[in-house]
């Protein structure tokens, strides 16, 4: 008989395990992970650095990078914030700092500190693993026990306390376990992903980047305004991966095809634009458009994307400000502030596969994040469908949920 069985050695799981044995270090704690390794997504977050949260210190602020699962989150941040996360480190001697974006890493710069800490915790605290193990089923209904699969031995083990911390699943078929529990499952969708804009002439300009510009998707009007990045396949960059996020479920539901508009300039209109060309033709006249880029937003805009645009505009390299005609400004004008393509398709962002989708958060207690249907089972992690807008944020979630719920275990074993 265990204490406890976690499922799942991810980010979540592991916590879970850890914090529980800190609390309570002689619980019986078994851990079981169906791949062959334990904390494969801490590893290589971050670009292997370990994006371990985010500088966001409001919790108000804090929820708003959650497309889905944000207003339970109010909750559980109150319990476990981001100061809990970077203090819980620096309990164990780690130190995290913060980059300019506000992503936090170890001062380290290397993810193996934070896989090193928490196999540590829980390798001290003789918790069992057992790796490469498929959980087969799991019986609540008339005690609390779970059948294992491990090469083509089935076992039956006996626990007070269950954690479900198993990640999102990329296919739906694979929730149908907690269906059968009777636990209502979001279908799971790709989220954090770049867009897709195949056979446009704008992909010549590969590497070009944009420090703000607004992007909009028109089938739903969600916007997002951050950094854009041009590449060789479409378009990325924290703005487009940010909307990636807001609108996971609706572009799964237009099979990827949709339109997006970009506005360079940021928050300037078509209007102010033509008003800043026009300004250039009166007070520059001799001045030569294509090389000559007017001051926009009192920053630099990459020459090779305002002579593509002066070319979509057909405005050709020889063109002084005195000569551009009132329809070439307009055209100009127009690309600059709502520039259109239509995209088809995705490509998965780095190693930040995250998906949107998983068990209704408000199916558990996010006081304890025990559910509210069965009162030995936990939650943990990704398998809700709570998710952020980058990793950092979907890091924070695994150490705020997996915490809370360790708490209330350790507190519902001593009782």
């Amino acid at each position: 008989m265990y204490d406890v069985i976690i499922l799942g050695g991810g980010a979540s799981g592991i916590f879970t395990a850890a914090n529980i044995v800190l609390l309570a270090p002689k619980t019986k704690v078994l851990i079981i992970e169906k791949s062959n390794k334990l904390l494969a997504k801490v590893k290589i977050s971050g670009g292997g650095r370990c994006n371990v949260t985010h500088a966001e210190y409001e919790n108000k602020e804090l929820i708003k990078n959650y497309p889905r699962g944000n207003k339970a989150l109010m909750s559980v941040f109150s319990r476990f914030s981001t100061y809990d996360t970077i203090d819980w480190f620096a309990q164990q001697g780690i130190e995290l700092h913060a980059e300019a974006d506000g992503r936090m890493f170890p001062t380290t710069n290397t993810s193996e500190t934070i896989i090193d800490c928490l196999l540590k915790i829980i390798t001290k605290a003789n918790v069992e693993i057992q790796l490469s193990t498929q959980v087969t089923t799991i019986n609540i209904a008339k005690n609390t026990s779970l059948t294992t699969l491990h090469n083509a031995n089935e076992t039956i083990l006996k626990t007070k306390k269950i954690v479900l911390a198993t990640g999102g699943y990329a296919k739906d078929e694979n929730y149908h376990w907690l269906r059968q529990l009777g636990y209502a499952v979001a279908k799971p969708v790709p989220s954090l992903f770049t867009f897709n804009i195949p056979k446009q002439a704008i992909t010549q300009l590969m590497g070009v980047a944009v420090s703000k510009a607004t992007v909009t998707i028109l089938n739903t009007k969600t916007t997002y305004t951050g950094p854009v990045l041009i590449t060789h396949w479409g378009l990325s960059g924290p703005a487009v991966i940010k909307l990636s996020a807001f609108d996971a479920v609706a572009l799964s539901a237009l099979n990827y095809n949709y339109t997006v508009q970009v506005n360079w300039l940021d928050y300037l209109s078509i209007d102010d634009a033509l008003a800043l060309l026009l300004e250039q033709k009166n007070s520059n006249p001799k001045k030569n458009i294509y090389t000559n880029i007017p001051n926009f937003n009192n920053s630099q805009f990459p020459k090779r994307l305002w002579q593509f645009l002066c070319d979509a505009s057909e405005i050709n390299e020889r063109l002084d400000y005195a000569n551009i005609s009132k329809i070439q400004a307009q055209k100009l004008s127009t690309a600059l502030c709502a520039y259109t393509l239509n995209a088809n398709g995705k490509t998965t962002y780095k190693e930040e596969f995250v998906t949107a989708g998983g068990v209704n958060i408000d199916l558990v207690d996010t006081k304890t994040f025990c559910s509210k249907q069965h009162p030995n089972l936990y939650f943990a992690g990704e398998v809700l469908n709570v998710d952020g807008i980058t990793g950092g944020f979907n890091f924070q979630f695994a150490w705020s949920s997996g915490y809370i719920a360790a708490q209330d275990i350790v507190k519902m074993l001593a009782v």
